[in-house]
C-alpha cells in the first residue's frame, strides 16, 4: 500500500521525538548517578573551602553559618584538632562516643587525615553495615590545620537521582504526545502546499489549466509553485494556439473538400447544361446542312433554335464569368451615389416587353421617396434584374409583381415578390447555390441555367450586405440590402 508523504513525516518526526527522549532515558538511567555525585562532590568541596574562609579556630564564632549549611544543604559536619580532639560536631555519635568510637565509615576517611596538605581534600564513599547505607565523605585540612568532615548520605543522592528519573519519565511521555500532536500538524501544514501542486500537475496531464497555485510563501515550495504556474500558463497557451491551428486546419481541410466537391459538381453541373444546347445546335445545324430543310419556313425554324439555344450558352457562359470574377476576390466593386427609384424605373422599362407577353405589371411602391444608395450601379441593377428574370419565371395564373422599399438603421432593403408556388423549406438555404434548381424540368423549360442566385450571393457577399429570400402566403419574396449615401 503506497504510504503518502504525509504519513512518512509524520512517523519520521514522531520516531525522532522518541528517540531521543529514549536517549535521553537510558543516558539518565545510566550516568545520572554519576553525574549526581560529581556535582555534589563540587558542592562539598566548595562548602569546606566557604568554611575555611570563616574558620579561625573556634567553631562558637562561625556556629551559626555552620548550622545554616547543615539545615540547608544537607550536610553533617566534624571538625576535629590534630590529635582527634571533637572541636565541633553534628554527629550525635562523636558527641557521645568521641572520634574513635565513631562509625566505620567515620574511621575510614579520618585515617587519611594524615595524607593531607592544607587547603587539601580527600573523598571516599564509606558504608556503615550498621545503618545499611552508603555516604559521600569529604576531608579537608583547614587553614589552623583542624580537619574538617563533610558528609551527606548517599541515599539523598539516589533517591534524588530516582526522582529526576520519573519525574523524566513523565516529561518524556508528554513531549512524545505533544510533539506527534505537533508533527502531524507540521507534516499536515508542510504537505499541504504539495498535494496542492500534485493535484494541479495532475489535472495539467488532463489538459485542465483553470487551477492555480496561490500559496503566499517565498521558499523552494513557493517558488515551484510559481513555476508551476507559469508551465501551466504556457502550456495553456500553446494548447490553445495548437487547438486554433488544429480547428483552422480542419476548417482549411473541410474547404479544400467541399472545393473539391464543389468543382465536381460545377464541372458536371456545366457539362451537362451545355450538353443540351450543343447537341440541338449541333442536329439542327447539320439538318440544315444535309438539306433536311425543305421549305422557307422550316429553315427559319431550324436557326431560331440554334439562335436560342447560342443564347442560353452565351448568358451560361456570361454568369460563369462574372460568378467566377466576383468569387475570385480580383473583382472590385465601383461605388457611387445614385437615386435608387430611378435604377428602378429604368430595369421594369426594360422588363415591359416580356411583362407584355406574360400579360403582367409591375407594381413599385414609391412611398419612401429618391433614395440616394453607394453602391456599384450596375451590380445592383444584375441583381435587381436576375430577381425579376427569377420572378417572372416562376409567376403564377394571379400574375402578381412587386418591388418593395424598407427603410432601416443605414441600410434600404429592396424586395421583388411573385405570386406563385412556395419554396420547399429544405430547399431555402440551398436556393443561392450554384446550378441548384428546386424544379429541374421548369427551369429547364424557360432556359434557367441555375446561377443567376449564385451571382446574387456572390455580389451581396463582396458588398458586405445582406440578401436572402422567404415565403409568403400567397407566393416567394426574395430580397437584397444596399447602403444609405
Amino acid at each position: 500500500m503506497r504510504k503518502s508523504i504525509r504519513l512518512k513525516l509524520f512517523i519520521s518526526i514522531t520516531g525522532v521525538i522518541i528517540f531521543f527522549v529514549l536517549l535521553s532515558a537510558l543516558l539518565n538511567t545510566k550516568y545520572l548517578d554519576e553525574y549526581y555525585t560529581s556535582q555534589k562532590t563540587r558542592f562539598l568541596t566548595n562548602t569546606a573551602r566557604e568554611i575555611d574562609d570563616i574558620y579561625d579556630g573556634a567553631p562558637e564564632d562561625v556556629y551559626l553559618q555552620l548550622e545554616n549549611l547543615e539545615r540547608n544543604a544537607g550536610v553533617n559536619i566534624l571538625i576535629i584538632d590534630n590529635s582527634y580532639n571533637l572541636k565541633y560536631s553534628s554527629f550525635p555519635r562523636f558527641e557521645r562516643f568521641g572520634p574513635r568510637n565513631a562509625g566505620p565509615h567515620q574511621i575510614m576517611i579520618l585515617d587519611r587525615a594524615a595524607e593531607l596538605s592544607y587547603n587539601e581534600s580527600v573523598v571516599e564513599i564509606t558504608g556503615d553495615p550498621r545503618l545499611g547505607s552508603s555516604f559521600l565523605n569529604l576531608l579537608f585540612l583547614l587553614n589552623n590545620n583542624d580537619y574538617l568532615l563533610l558528609s551527606t548520605p548517599i541515599a539523598a543522592i539516589e533517591e534524588n537521582a530516582s526522582v529526576a528519573n520519573t519525574f523524566f519519565l513523565y516529561t518524556g511521555l508528554l513531549t512524545v504526545v505533544i510533539g506527534s500532536i505537533l508533527a502531524f500538524l507540521l507534516s499536515r501544514q508542510f504537505t499541504g502546499p504539495i498535494l496542492k501542486l500534485n493535484d494541479i500537475a495532475q489535472r495539467m496531464a488532463k489538459l485542465d489549466f483553470t487551477q492555480r497555485y496561490d500559496g503566499k510563501s517565498t521558499d523552494e515550495i513557493g517558488e515551484l509553485g510559481n513555476s508551476i504556474n507559469i508551465l501551466s500558463q504556457e502550456l495553456y497557451k500553446s494548447i490553445s494556439d495548437l487547438q486554433e491551428v488544429n480547428a483552422k486546419l480542419k476548417q482549411d481541410i473541410e474547404r479544400e473538400r467541399k472545393i473539391d466537391e464543389m468543382r465536381k459538381e460545377f464541372i458536371s453541373s456545366v457539362s451537362h447544361e451545355l450538353k443540351t444546347p450543343i447537341a440541338l445546335i449541333q442536329g439542327y445545324s447539320e439538318g440544315l446542312k444535309v438539306g433536311v430543310v425543305k421549305n422557307q419556313e422550316d429553315k427559319e425554324f431550324y436557326c431560331d433554335v440554334i439562335i436560342d439555344e447560342t443564347s442560353k450558352m452565351n448568358k451560361l457562359v456570361k454568369d460563369l464569368l462574372d460568378l467566377s470574377q466576383i468569387e475570385s476576390g480580383y473583382f472590385k466593386m465601383e461605388k457611387s451615389v445614385f437615386v435608387l427609384s430611378e435604377l428602378i424605373r429604368q430595369v421594369i422599362a426594360k422588363f415591359e416587353p416580356i411583362l407584355a407577353s406574360r400579360e403582367a405589371k409591375i407594381q413599385f411602391d414609391e412611398n419612401c421617396g429618391d433614395i440616394k444608395v453607394n453602391a456599384d450601379i450596375i451590380r445592383s441593377e444584375q441583381v435587381l434584374v436576375n430577381y425579376l428574370n427569377n420572378a417572372i419565371n416562376h409567376l403564377d395564373e394571379r400574375r402578381i409583381l412587386k418591388i418593395g422599399l424598407a427603410l432601416m438603421d443605414k441600410k434600404v432593403a429592396i424586395s421583388v415578390f411573385n405570386s406563385g408556388h412556395k419554396i420547399p423549406e429544405e430547399s431555402l438555404d440551398k436556393i443561392f447555390t450554384s446550378f441548384y434548381k428546386v424544379d429541374k424540368a421548369r427551369t429547364r423549360a424557360y432556359g434557367g441555367t441555375g446561377l443567376g442566385l449564385s451571382v446574387v450571393r456572390a455580389i451581396q457577399e463582396l458588398d458586405n450586405n445582406a440578401f436572402g429570400v422567404r415565403n409568403r402566403e400567397d407566393g416567394v419574396e426574395f430580397w437584397f440590402e444596399l447602403d444609405l449615401a
